[in-house]
């Protein structure tokens, strides 16, 4: 069989053990993506981060449930990425994250650091929950220097 075979056999294993949620959510962050890059290029990443967080509300403290949900839907956004149109940043990726986790009442952080490397300035964003890094490794904050917290918005609603 051909490599392209191979590969949509081994996608649509992969989609088949999918929970029916899941398969919702991955469709549903296929469409996101791209809408929440483009969003970020015409009206800027505060607008974009005050516009998505509305009225969201977190649960009261992190619990394992919500780590373990988070790395799912870390999972999910990630499969997208790679899957879905355009080639998403790091920061279109940690917004729609961000956001689909606010959505669920888990509480998390959008991190943005930087760095020079041979003499250019480099940024890169990524997403902390309970203080543990999701969608990047743990050393992201050796390799960035992180800028204060960046959230959806400074203030949410607290249940």
């Amino acid at each position: 069989m051909s490599d392209v075979v191979l590969r949509l056999h081994e996608d649509w294993r992969k989609w088949r053990e999918l929970s029916p949620s899941e398969r919702r959510l991955l469709l549903a962050t296929l469409a996101i993506l791209p809408a929440v890059a483009g969003a970020i290029r015409l009206f800027g990443l505060r607008r974009i981060c005050q516009a998505l967080s509305g009225s969201a509300a977190v649960k009261p403290g992190a619990c394992a449930e919500d780590a373990a949900e988070a790395q799912a839907v870390c999972r999910l956004v990630e499969i997208a990425a790679r899957r879905g149109a355009g080639r998403p940043t790091c920061l279109a990726r940690s917004v729609t994250l961000r956001w689909l986790l606010l959505r669920r009442g888990i509480d998390s952080t959008l991190r943005i650091g930087v760095r020079t490397l041979a003499g250019c300035i480099e940024a890169h964003a990524w997403v902390e929950q309970a203080g543990r890094v999701l969608n990047d490794t743990e050393d992201v904050r050796e390799r960035f220097a992180p800028f204060e917290e960046i959230g959806l918005a400074s203030t949410v609603n607290r249940r």
